[in-house]
């Protein structure tokens, strides 16, 4: 089953002289299940994707189509709740809230969607995530792979259709950065979860089941592993 769907998707910042082609129709297809990684330079329009895919910025032409939705069509309001329940985004610098506990962040997606938390499926998680004795926790009290992992947690807690991981190690040193590319690969074979993970890194994509190469804002490789 295809998850996630792009068609030619072009984004164009500034007008004439100024006018930059961060991507130049860009066009592929994800199955559920599956664990990728893009690749590519500093500037290549790697991260300026995972935006477009992730609902945060618009295309300049082309669509994105997720879990049979097309989110180009969406107004603010339903693709506010569509990312809130079907995309899961994960950062470099975590974006934890500094005033909430662990637990707070984790399941704060749920909270803004007015549900409570399924308190043995949140137990679950939290057991993955290795976080059962930090939940009481503030994220200044945290070393970065946790915080890391809390991100993670938070961006799953809805299960969504498609987890989307922008250089999640780059802030790490490497002990932790094995540790959550591990984790998310767990989640990617053991419930099924769809990841694609952003990189400049190539051992990380090493990892991955399938590695998209992109050069100057094009689809220059795409192959399976």
């Amino acid at each position: 089953m295809i998850i996630l769907e792009t068609k030619q998707l072009t984004k164009i910042y500034g007008k004439g002289e100024t006018e930059v082609k961060a991507l130049d129709d860009v066009s592929f297809s994800v199955q559920q299940g599956e664990f990728v990684a893009i690749i590519g330079p500093s500037g290549s329009g790697k991260s300026t994707l995972l935006h477009i895919l992730g609902g945060v910025d618009n295309a300049t032409s082309g669509d994105v189509i997720i879990n049979k939705t097309n989110i180009g069509k969406l107004d603010e309001t339903a693709l506010a709740v569509f990312r809130r329940r079907q995309i899961g985004l994960v950062y470099q610098f975590y974006n934890l809230i500094p005033i909430l506990t662990v637990e707070e962040n984790l399941t704060l997606p749920l909270l803004l969607d007015g549900r409570k938390p399924d308190q043995r499926q949140l137990d679950e998680l939290v057991e993955k995530l290795g976080l059962d004795k930090r939940l009481n926790h503030l994220p200044s009290e945290l070393s970065g792979g946790q915080q890391q992992r809390v991100s993670i947690g938070r961006a799953l807690i809805n299960n969504p259709a498609l987890l989307l991981a922008d250089e999640p190690t780059g802030n790490l040193d490497s002990e932790n950065s094995r540790e959550i590319i591990e984790l998310l690969r767990k989640f990617n074979r053991e419930f099924k979860q769809t990841v694609i993970i952003i990189t400049h890194d190539e051992r990380i994509a090493l990892s991955a089941d399938r590695v998209i190469t992109i050069e100057d804002g094009r689809i220059v490789r795409d192959e399976v592993r």
